[in-house]
């Protein structure tokens, strides 16, 4: 084989497809990225991109408007079930952190903490845009969880979570809230105040005896294990950022 027929091998082998390639630098999702091809607004070494083109990161110039878009590093998503011990911090001298517990072989931060009895989904990038996004608070995203208390449950009770419960000089937004066993309850917040739950039951004369957090927007942790991760599938990713953006 050539050293010409080689070199084009090997770049076929590490080419990828271009709207990919846009998603994970963490630009947009892949639908997105099509249209922003199809607009006109991609180039790729000068030339105006096309539809369904492969690019070979690192040895291209690709630009979205006079931007260059790089991808440094590819673009980590992660599921995480926290479990309960572990504790929401990049302090490195805290043991029961979620970086020492997860041991990931590349830097990962949250997404959105849970407190350290609490267990469930914690989303877990290496992509600081993606993070900054989810964090905004006015754009209402929403958290489920699965909230089990110390004495039985009423209407009242309900009601009153539902409509908003006075907690740390502000009252909590209005939310959805429904029953799931005598003692068990789901809520969905769009905001996240420190320890919210928590606070609001306490409010309420109830304490939290579990809590655990089974959804953030689109995502779901499922049948996924306690303590296992499982890493984003592109359809997530693309529902994703597409509620991102319309936030």
């Amino acid at each position: 084989m050539s050293n010409r027929i080689r070199q084009e091998f090997e770049q076929k082998k590490e080419a990828v497809r271009l709207n990919k390639y846009l998603s994970e630098s963490g630009v947009c999702s892949r639908r997105e990225a099509d249209r922003l091809i199809e607009s006109g607004r991609v180039t790729v070494d000068g030339m105006r991109a096309e539809m369904g083109m492969r690019v070979v990161p690192g040895k291209q110039e690709i630009r979205l408007g006079r931007k260059i878009v790089s991808r440094k590093d590819e673009m980590v998503v992660l599921a995480v079930n926290k479990p309960a011990g572990i504790v929401c911090t990049e302090e490195r001298r805290e043991r029961n952190s979620i970086i020492r517990f997860l041991d990931y072989p590349i830097r990962i931060t949250y997404a959105g903490r849970l407190d350290k009895e609490s267990t469930g989904l914690l989303l877990m990038t290496n992509n600081g845009d993606l993070i900054n996004q989810m964090m905004r608070a006015r754009n209402h995203h929403e958290k489920e969880y699965k909230v089990t208390v110390n004495q039985e449950i009423t209407e009242e009770f309900l009601k009153k979570m539902a409509a908003g419960v006075p907690i740390l000089d502000t009252i909590t937004r209005p939310c959805e809230v429904y029953s799931i066993g005598k003692y068990t309850f789901g809520i969905v917040l769009t905001q996240g105040l420190n320890r919210q739950i928590r606070r609001m039951c306490e409010a309420l004369g109830y304490q939290v005896t579990r809590l655990k957090r089974i959804r953030i927007m689109n995502i779901q942790l499922g049948s996924l294990g306690e303590g296992e991760y499982r890493v984003l599938t592109d359809e997530e990713l693309d529902e994703l950022y597409d509620m991102l953006q319309r936030s």
